[in-house]
């Protein structure tokens, strides 16, 4: 099986005329956690829509093994799952219909759900503490549980790659650590995660680290790695120190 979840050489994109991405190759492995960390205007979410599929580029991005040019949409959309900023659903959706979402890449155009999908839905909202509220609408919800749902729209599809962008805004300390939890879980299972997160700390629990600037990878890495370190230090102008405090990855304001 190859061990490469997400394969992306030379790639370019553009928003309206100004270049983001510039001539960036990387390749995501297959069943691990990918943080991707980088000061603001660095161009994380550019490259992980750009990898989802969601934006266009030059270069060419493979997806398990296959060029995704040549998948089709409903093929693509049950490998691949994506969460972005700020999404938006109906807000008059019960918080069980959003997640239900997640399936239809799985169902026949027009079928009703299956058992199959039934399930999956409930896991998911379990998976996300987001059981209890199914039957409420989505507009009722604050800002982190609308966020909880929404993560739970993504898990439903049981995608073998997540692609998440900033998954925990909104969340608090507690759900946070619940994120952290599920991701490990997931991995496990054989997923391949890829975040962008601008919680460093959180983010040095991944497996490995992709650290960009100005539209390009500046390093990827281990995340226990001091080179690692000392990338993600350089990135963000010395104003940050990593240290290990209790077994784990910190990174502080550099006072």
């Amino acid at each position: 099986m190859d061990s490469i979840a997400i394969n992306a050489r030379a790639i370019s994109a553009k928003l309206g005329n100004t270049e983001i991405l510039h001539d960036l190759s990387l390749a995501l492995p297959r069943a691990r956690w990918t943080g991707i960390v980088g000061p603001n205007g660095a161009g994380k979410s550019t490259l992980l829509k750009a990898l989802a599929g969601l934006l266009a580029h030059s270069g060419e991005v493979s997806l398990l093994g296959q060029p995704m040019a040549t998948l089709r949409g409903r093929e693509r959309a049950q490998q691949l799952s994506w969460l972005g900023q700020n999404e938006s659903s109906a807000d008059d959706l019960t918080v069980y219909d959003v997640a239900m979402l997640g399936r239809l890449p799985h169902q026949a155009w027009l079928a009703p759900p299956s058992s199959a999908d039934h399930a999956a839905v409930e896991r998911a909202l379990r998976a996300t503490q987001a059981w209890d509220w199914r039957g409420r609408a989505l507009g009722q919800l604050s800002g982190g549980e609308r966020q909880r749902v929404l993560l739970a729209r993504a898990l439903a599809v049981e995608a073998q790659v997540l692609l998440m962008d900033e998954p925990l805004a909104n969340l608090d300390p507690p759900h946070q650590a619940d994120w952290l939890l599920m991701v490990r879980e997931l991995v496990g299972a054989g997923k391949t995660v890829v975040s962008v997160l601008h919680e460093i700390s959180i983010a040095l629990h991944a497996d490995e680290l992709v650290v960009m600037n100005h539209g390009r990878v500046t390093h990827q890495g281990d995340c226990s790695a001091p080179a690692t370190h000392r990338a993600l230090e350089a990135v963000f102008d010395h104003r940050i120190a990593v240290h290990s405090l209790a077994g784990q990855w910190l990174a502080l304001p550099r006072l």
